[in-house]
């Protein structure tokens, strides 16, 4: 059993007393057979008038909070506990019609599915649809696995990572053309990449966990929230795609949102009554951490106690 925790700390600073508007975090993990939610805590200062929770379009828990009074600062801190599955290799799980690109999409998953699979950024010179032919096996079919690995791994090779604290996210045309770009940079590429070949893509906002130096494992996007992207396979579902790390399947990733762009699964964001001026900045911290496995007791009596 593998237990990951999660301390998400979010604090604004302003230069004079503001009123805040209301704020929506989507921090609370999606429970699934691949991770399971033991403890969530969200603590926030001012303490709120109210806090709501509600479940949006996608299904992501959102908390919703509104405020009385002036302030000079916010502070959001959320903290999980969680088990996880680990769990990779979609392509042997994949449905005989699907193993090989072109597939279609069965007739009764297509109304659910059409806004996932439909473009949403412009490419009035075809760039990106050409980008995107050079993984297909030209003139016969292409294995599904293998070309959504090979794309997944080309971004991670052939593009530099960059941790961008400024707001938005980059067309894919902008990252192709800079070769560079942020986690949630890549995650839109590759979903727009995906589209250009017909499959439903959507977006995936959570954390990632980062091996300690001496497994030999290494990834980039840790200490922040973390972005990539899930595939619907016939047969495997919503599989997960990080092109930043080069991972397929759940390994490592705590998933909290899904959306079909990212600007739909910001983790928190809010407003505030006062001059532009007032906002001194923001600081972000997210330590991941997994808890040391527990060596089986050899007390075949039992000691009366419990672990949880």
């Amino acid at each position: 059993m593998t237990i990951l925790t999660v301390k998400h700390v979010t604090t604004y600073a302003y230069g004079v007393p503001v009123r805040l508007g209301e704020h929506r975090m989507m921090l609370r993990p999606r429970d699934s057979n691949d991770q399971r939610l033991l403890d969530a805590t969200l603590d926030i200062e001012p303490r709120p008038q109210n806090v709501r929770w509600i479940h949006d379009v996608f299904d992501n828990c959102v908390a919703i909070a509104n405020f009385a009074g002036n302030t000079r600062s916010l502070r959001v801190e959320s903290n999980i506990a969680l088990e996880h599955t680990p769990f990779e290799g979609p392509e042997v799980l994949l449905e005989d019609r699907a193993r090989y690109y072109p597939f279609s999409y069965d007739g009764e998953e297509m109304p659910d599915l059409a806004r996932s699979i439909e473009r949403h950024y412009a490419d009035p010179s075809g760039e990106l649809d050409h980008w995107v032919q050079r993984f297909l096996r030209q003139g016969r079919p292409t294995e599904t696995g293998t070309l959504l690995m090979t794309l997944t791994y080309a971004i991670k090779e052939g593009l530099s990572y960059e941790r961008r604290a400024a707001r938005g996210t980059q067309s894919p045309l902008q990252t192709l053309a800079s070769r560079r770009g942020s986690c949630r940079d890549f995650a839109t590429l590759m979903m727009e990449a995906a589209r250009a070949l017909g499959f439903a893509a959507r977006f995936v906002s959570g954390y990632l966990y980062v091996p300690d130096r001496d497994t030999g494992e290494r990834h980039l996007g840790g200490g922040a929230t973390h972005a990539w992207c899930q595939i619907y396979l016939p047969g495997a579902g919503w599989v997960e795609f990080d092109p930043t790390n080069g991972i397929v399947g759940n390994r490592d990733l705590i998933r909290v949102a899904v959306a079909r762009e990212a600007q739909q699964a910001i983790p928190l964001h809010g407003s505030y009554f006062g001059d532009a001026e007032a906002a001194e900045g923001m600081d972000v911290t997210v330590n991941v951490r997994r808890l040391p496995e527990r060596e089986p007791s050899t007390n075949l009596e039992g000691d009366g106690s419990e672990e949880k």
